[in-house]
């Protein structure tokens, strides 16, 4: 049995405030500690959970107990998936908290995964211009990820996360004790992120992934609790230089250009942000080594471990042209060139539009119609 874990002093510096982020892996089971963390950071008296239709039935109804004899709650219950990742869903809960009369005392909680985490940020962000909101991250992916730092957004079927808002949380509560009811493939696509932090800022990280990968796979709560504060401290460190993404953070998107190509095309949810992250990844790196700054044994090493964590290496195939075109809506597109996040060796990433399109398109070649 994994040693019971509690990882505080871990906090995200922001120009708008700071904010911790709690490691525990107690608060699924004991409900009412989950309540008594989270409450110093709500403001008011009003309280809005949104949570989906998978998440609701397993942790909904104890925490939503709890705060009722603390504070007047509602609850806004959405659909699961990505493929509702948009404005009919923000439209959902503004919808609860109009009928509740809510105002900008108000506090939303994001109990779920990535999805929950970004629509219920960008309702907080523009629900009477910004509200406080609390993430409760239940999913590997948001607890590494999507959970720090404030990108809140919704998708546009031409585009993934392209209409959004930065909007911090008042504080972020991964319990690692949620992801024993995580199905394996969403527990594989939040490992696709937890390699990316080891390829874009630490090998020694990657030499430990690929030691403790199976006891991860295994649900090992003390290890994944470790691997967890680590990703969040990369990510900690980064926001606090780069909160609104306009330098360093860019480079969080590794593998992201190329994967949100395959969400958009293939349709939102049919593969899971982080299989189409773990095949950008290896397209990010096959450009790398012809660039000349991966070697042969660098891409296989990076092959091997997504799929020692039952990743996909291979993206499907779609007409070049319509990748570029889908490219042209990322957002790190600048004066209308590409731009990419590449290798220059393992643990060492850089944003750069001085690549050989050339290259480019011989990598999106191999995976063409």
């Amino acid at each position: 049995m994994a040693t019971p874990l509690f990882h505080d002093g871990l906090t995200v510096h922001t120009q708008s405030h700071d904010y911790p982020i709690v490691i525990t892996e107690k608060t699924a089971i004991d409900h009412n500690s989950m309540a008594k963390l989270i409450t110093p950071y709500i403001r008011g008296r009003q309280v809005l959970i949104v949570t989906n239709d998978t998440v609701a039935p397993l942790y909904l109804n104890a925490l939503e107990k709890e705060l009722t004899e603390q504070f007047t709650v509602r609850v806004c219950v959405l659909p699961d998936g990505e493929q509702y990742k948009h404005q009919t869903s923000i439209n959902q809960i503004y919808d609860v908290l109009m009928a509740a009369h809510f105002n900008r005392d108000v506090t939303l909680i994001a109990l779920g995964g990535g999805v929950v985490g970004d629509m219920t940020g960008f309702a907080a962000a523009s629900f009477m211009r910004g509200v406080n909101f609390i993430q409760i991250p239940t999913t590997l992916l948001s607890q590494v990820d999507s959970s720090v730092g404030g990108k809140t957004g919704i998708n546009h079927p031409q585009g993934k996360n392209m209409i959004g808002a930065f909007w911090q949380p008042q504080m972020v509560l991964a319990d690692m004790s949620t992801l024993k009811t995580l199905p394996a493939r969403e527990l594989s696509a939040g490992l696709a992120e937890v390699i990316k932090y080891a390829l874009i800022m630490d090998v020694t990280f990657l030499d430990w992934l690929e030691v403790n990968l199976p006891a991860m796979m295994d649900l090992d709560l003390a290890v994944l609790g470790d691997a967890v504060k680590r990703c969040c401290q990369y990510k900690a460190d980064i926001v606090a230089q780069d909160e609104r993404e306009s330098g360093v953070r860019a480079l969080l998107n590794f593998g992201h250009t190329f994967g949100h190509v395959i969400e958009t095309h293939e349709g939102y949810g049919n593969w899971l942000h982080g299989e189409a992250v773990a095949a950008g990844m290896v397209q990010a790196a096959e450009l790398s080594q012809r660039m000349g700054w991966l070697t042969a044994e660098d891409v296989a090493r990076i092959k091997r471990i997504l799929t020692l964590a039952n990743l996909p290496i291979t993206p499907p195939r779609i007409d070049t042209q319509t990748v570029l075109s889908l490219m042209g809506h990322d957002k790190k597109v600048k004066h209308g060139q590409i731009r990419l996040i590449l290798l220059k060796s393992l643990g060492q990433a850089i944003l750069t539009n001085d690549f050989d399109e050339d290259l480019l398109h011989a990598v999106l070649s191999e995976h063409s119609v």
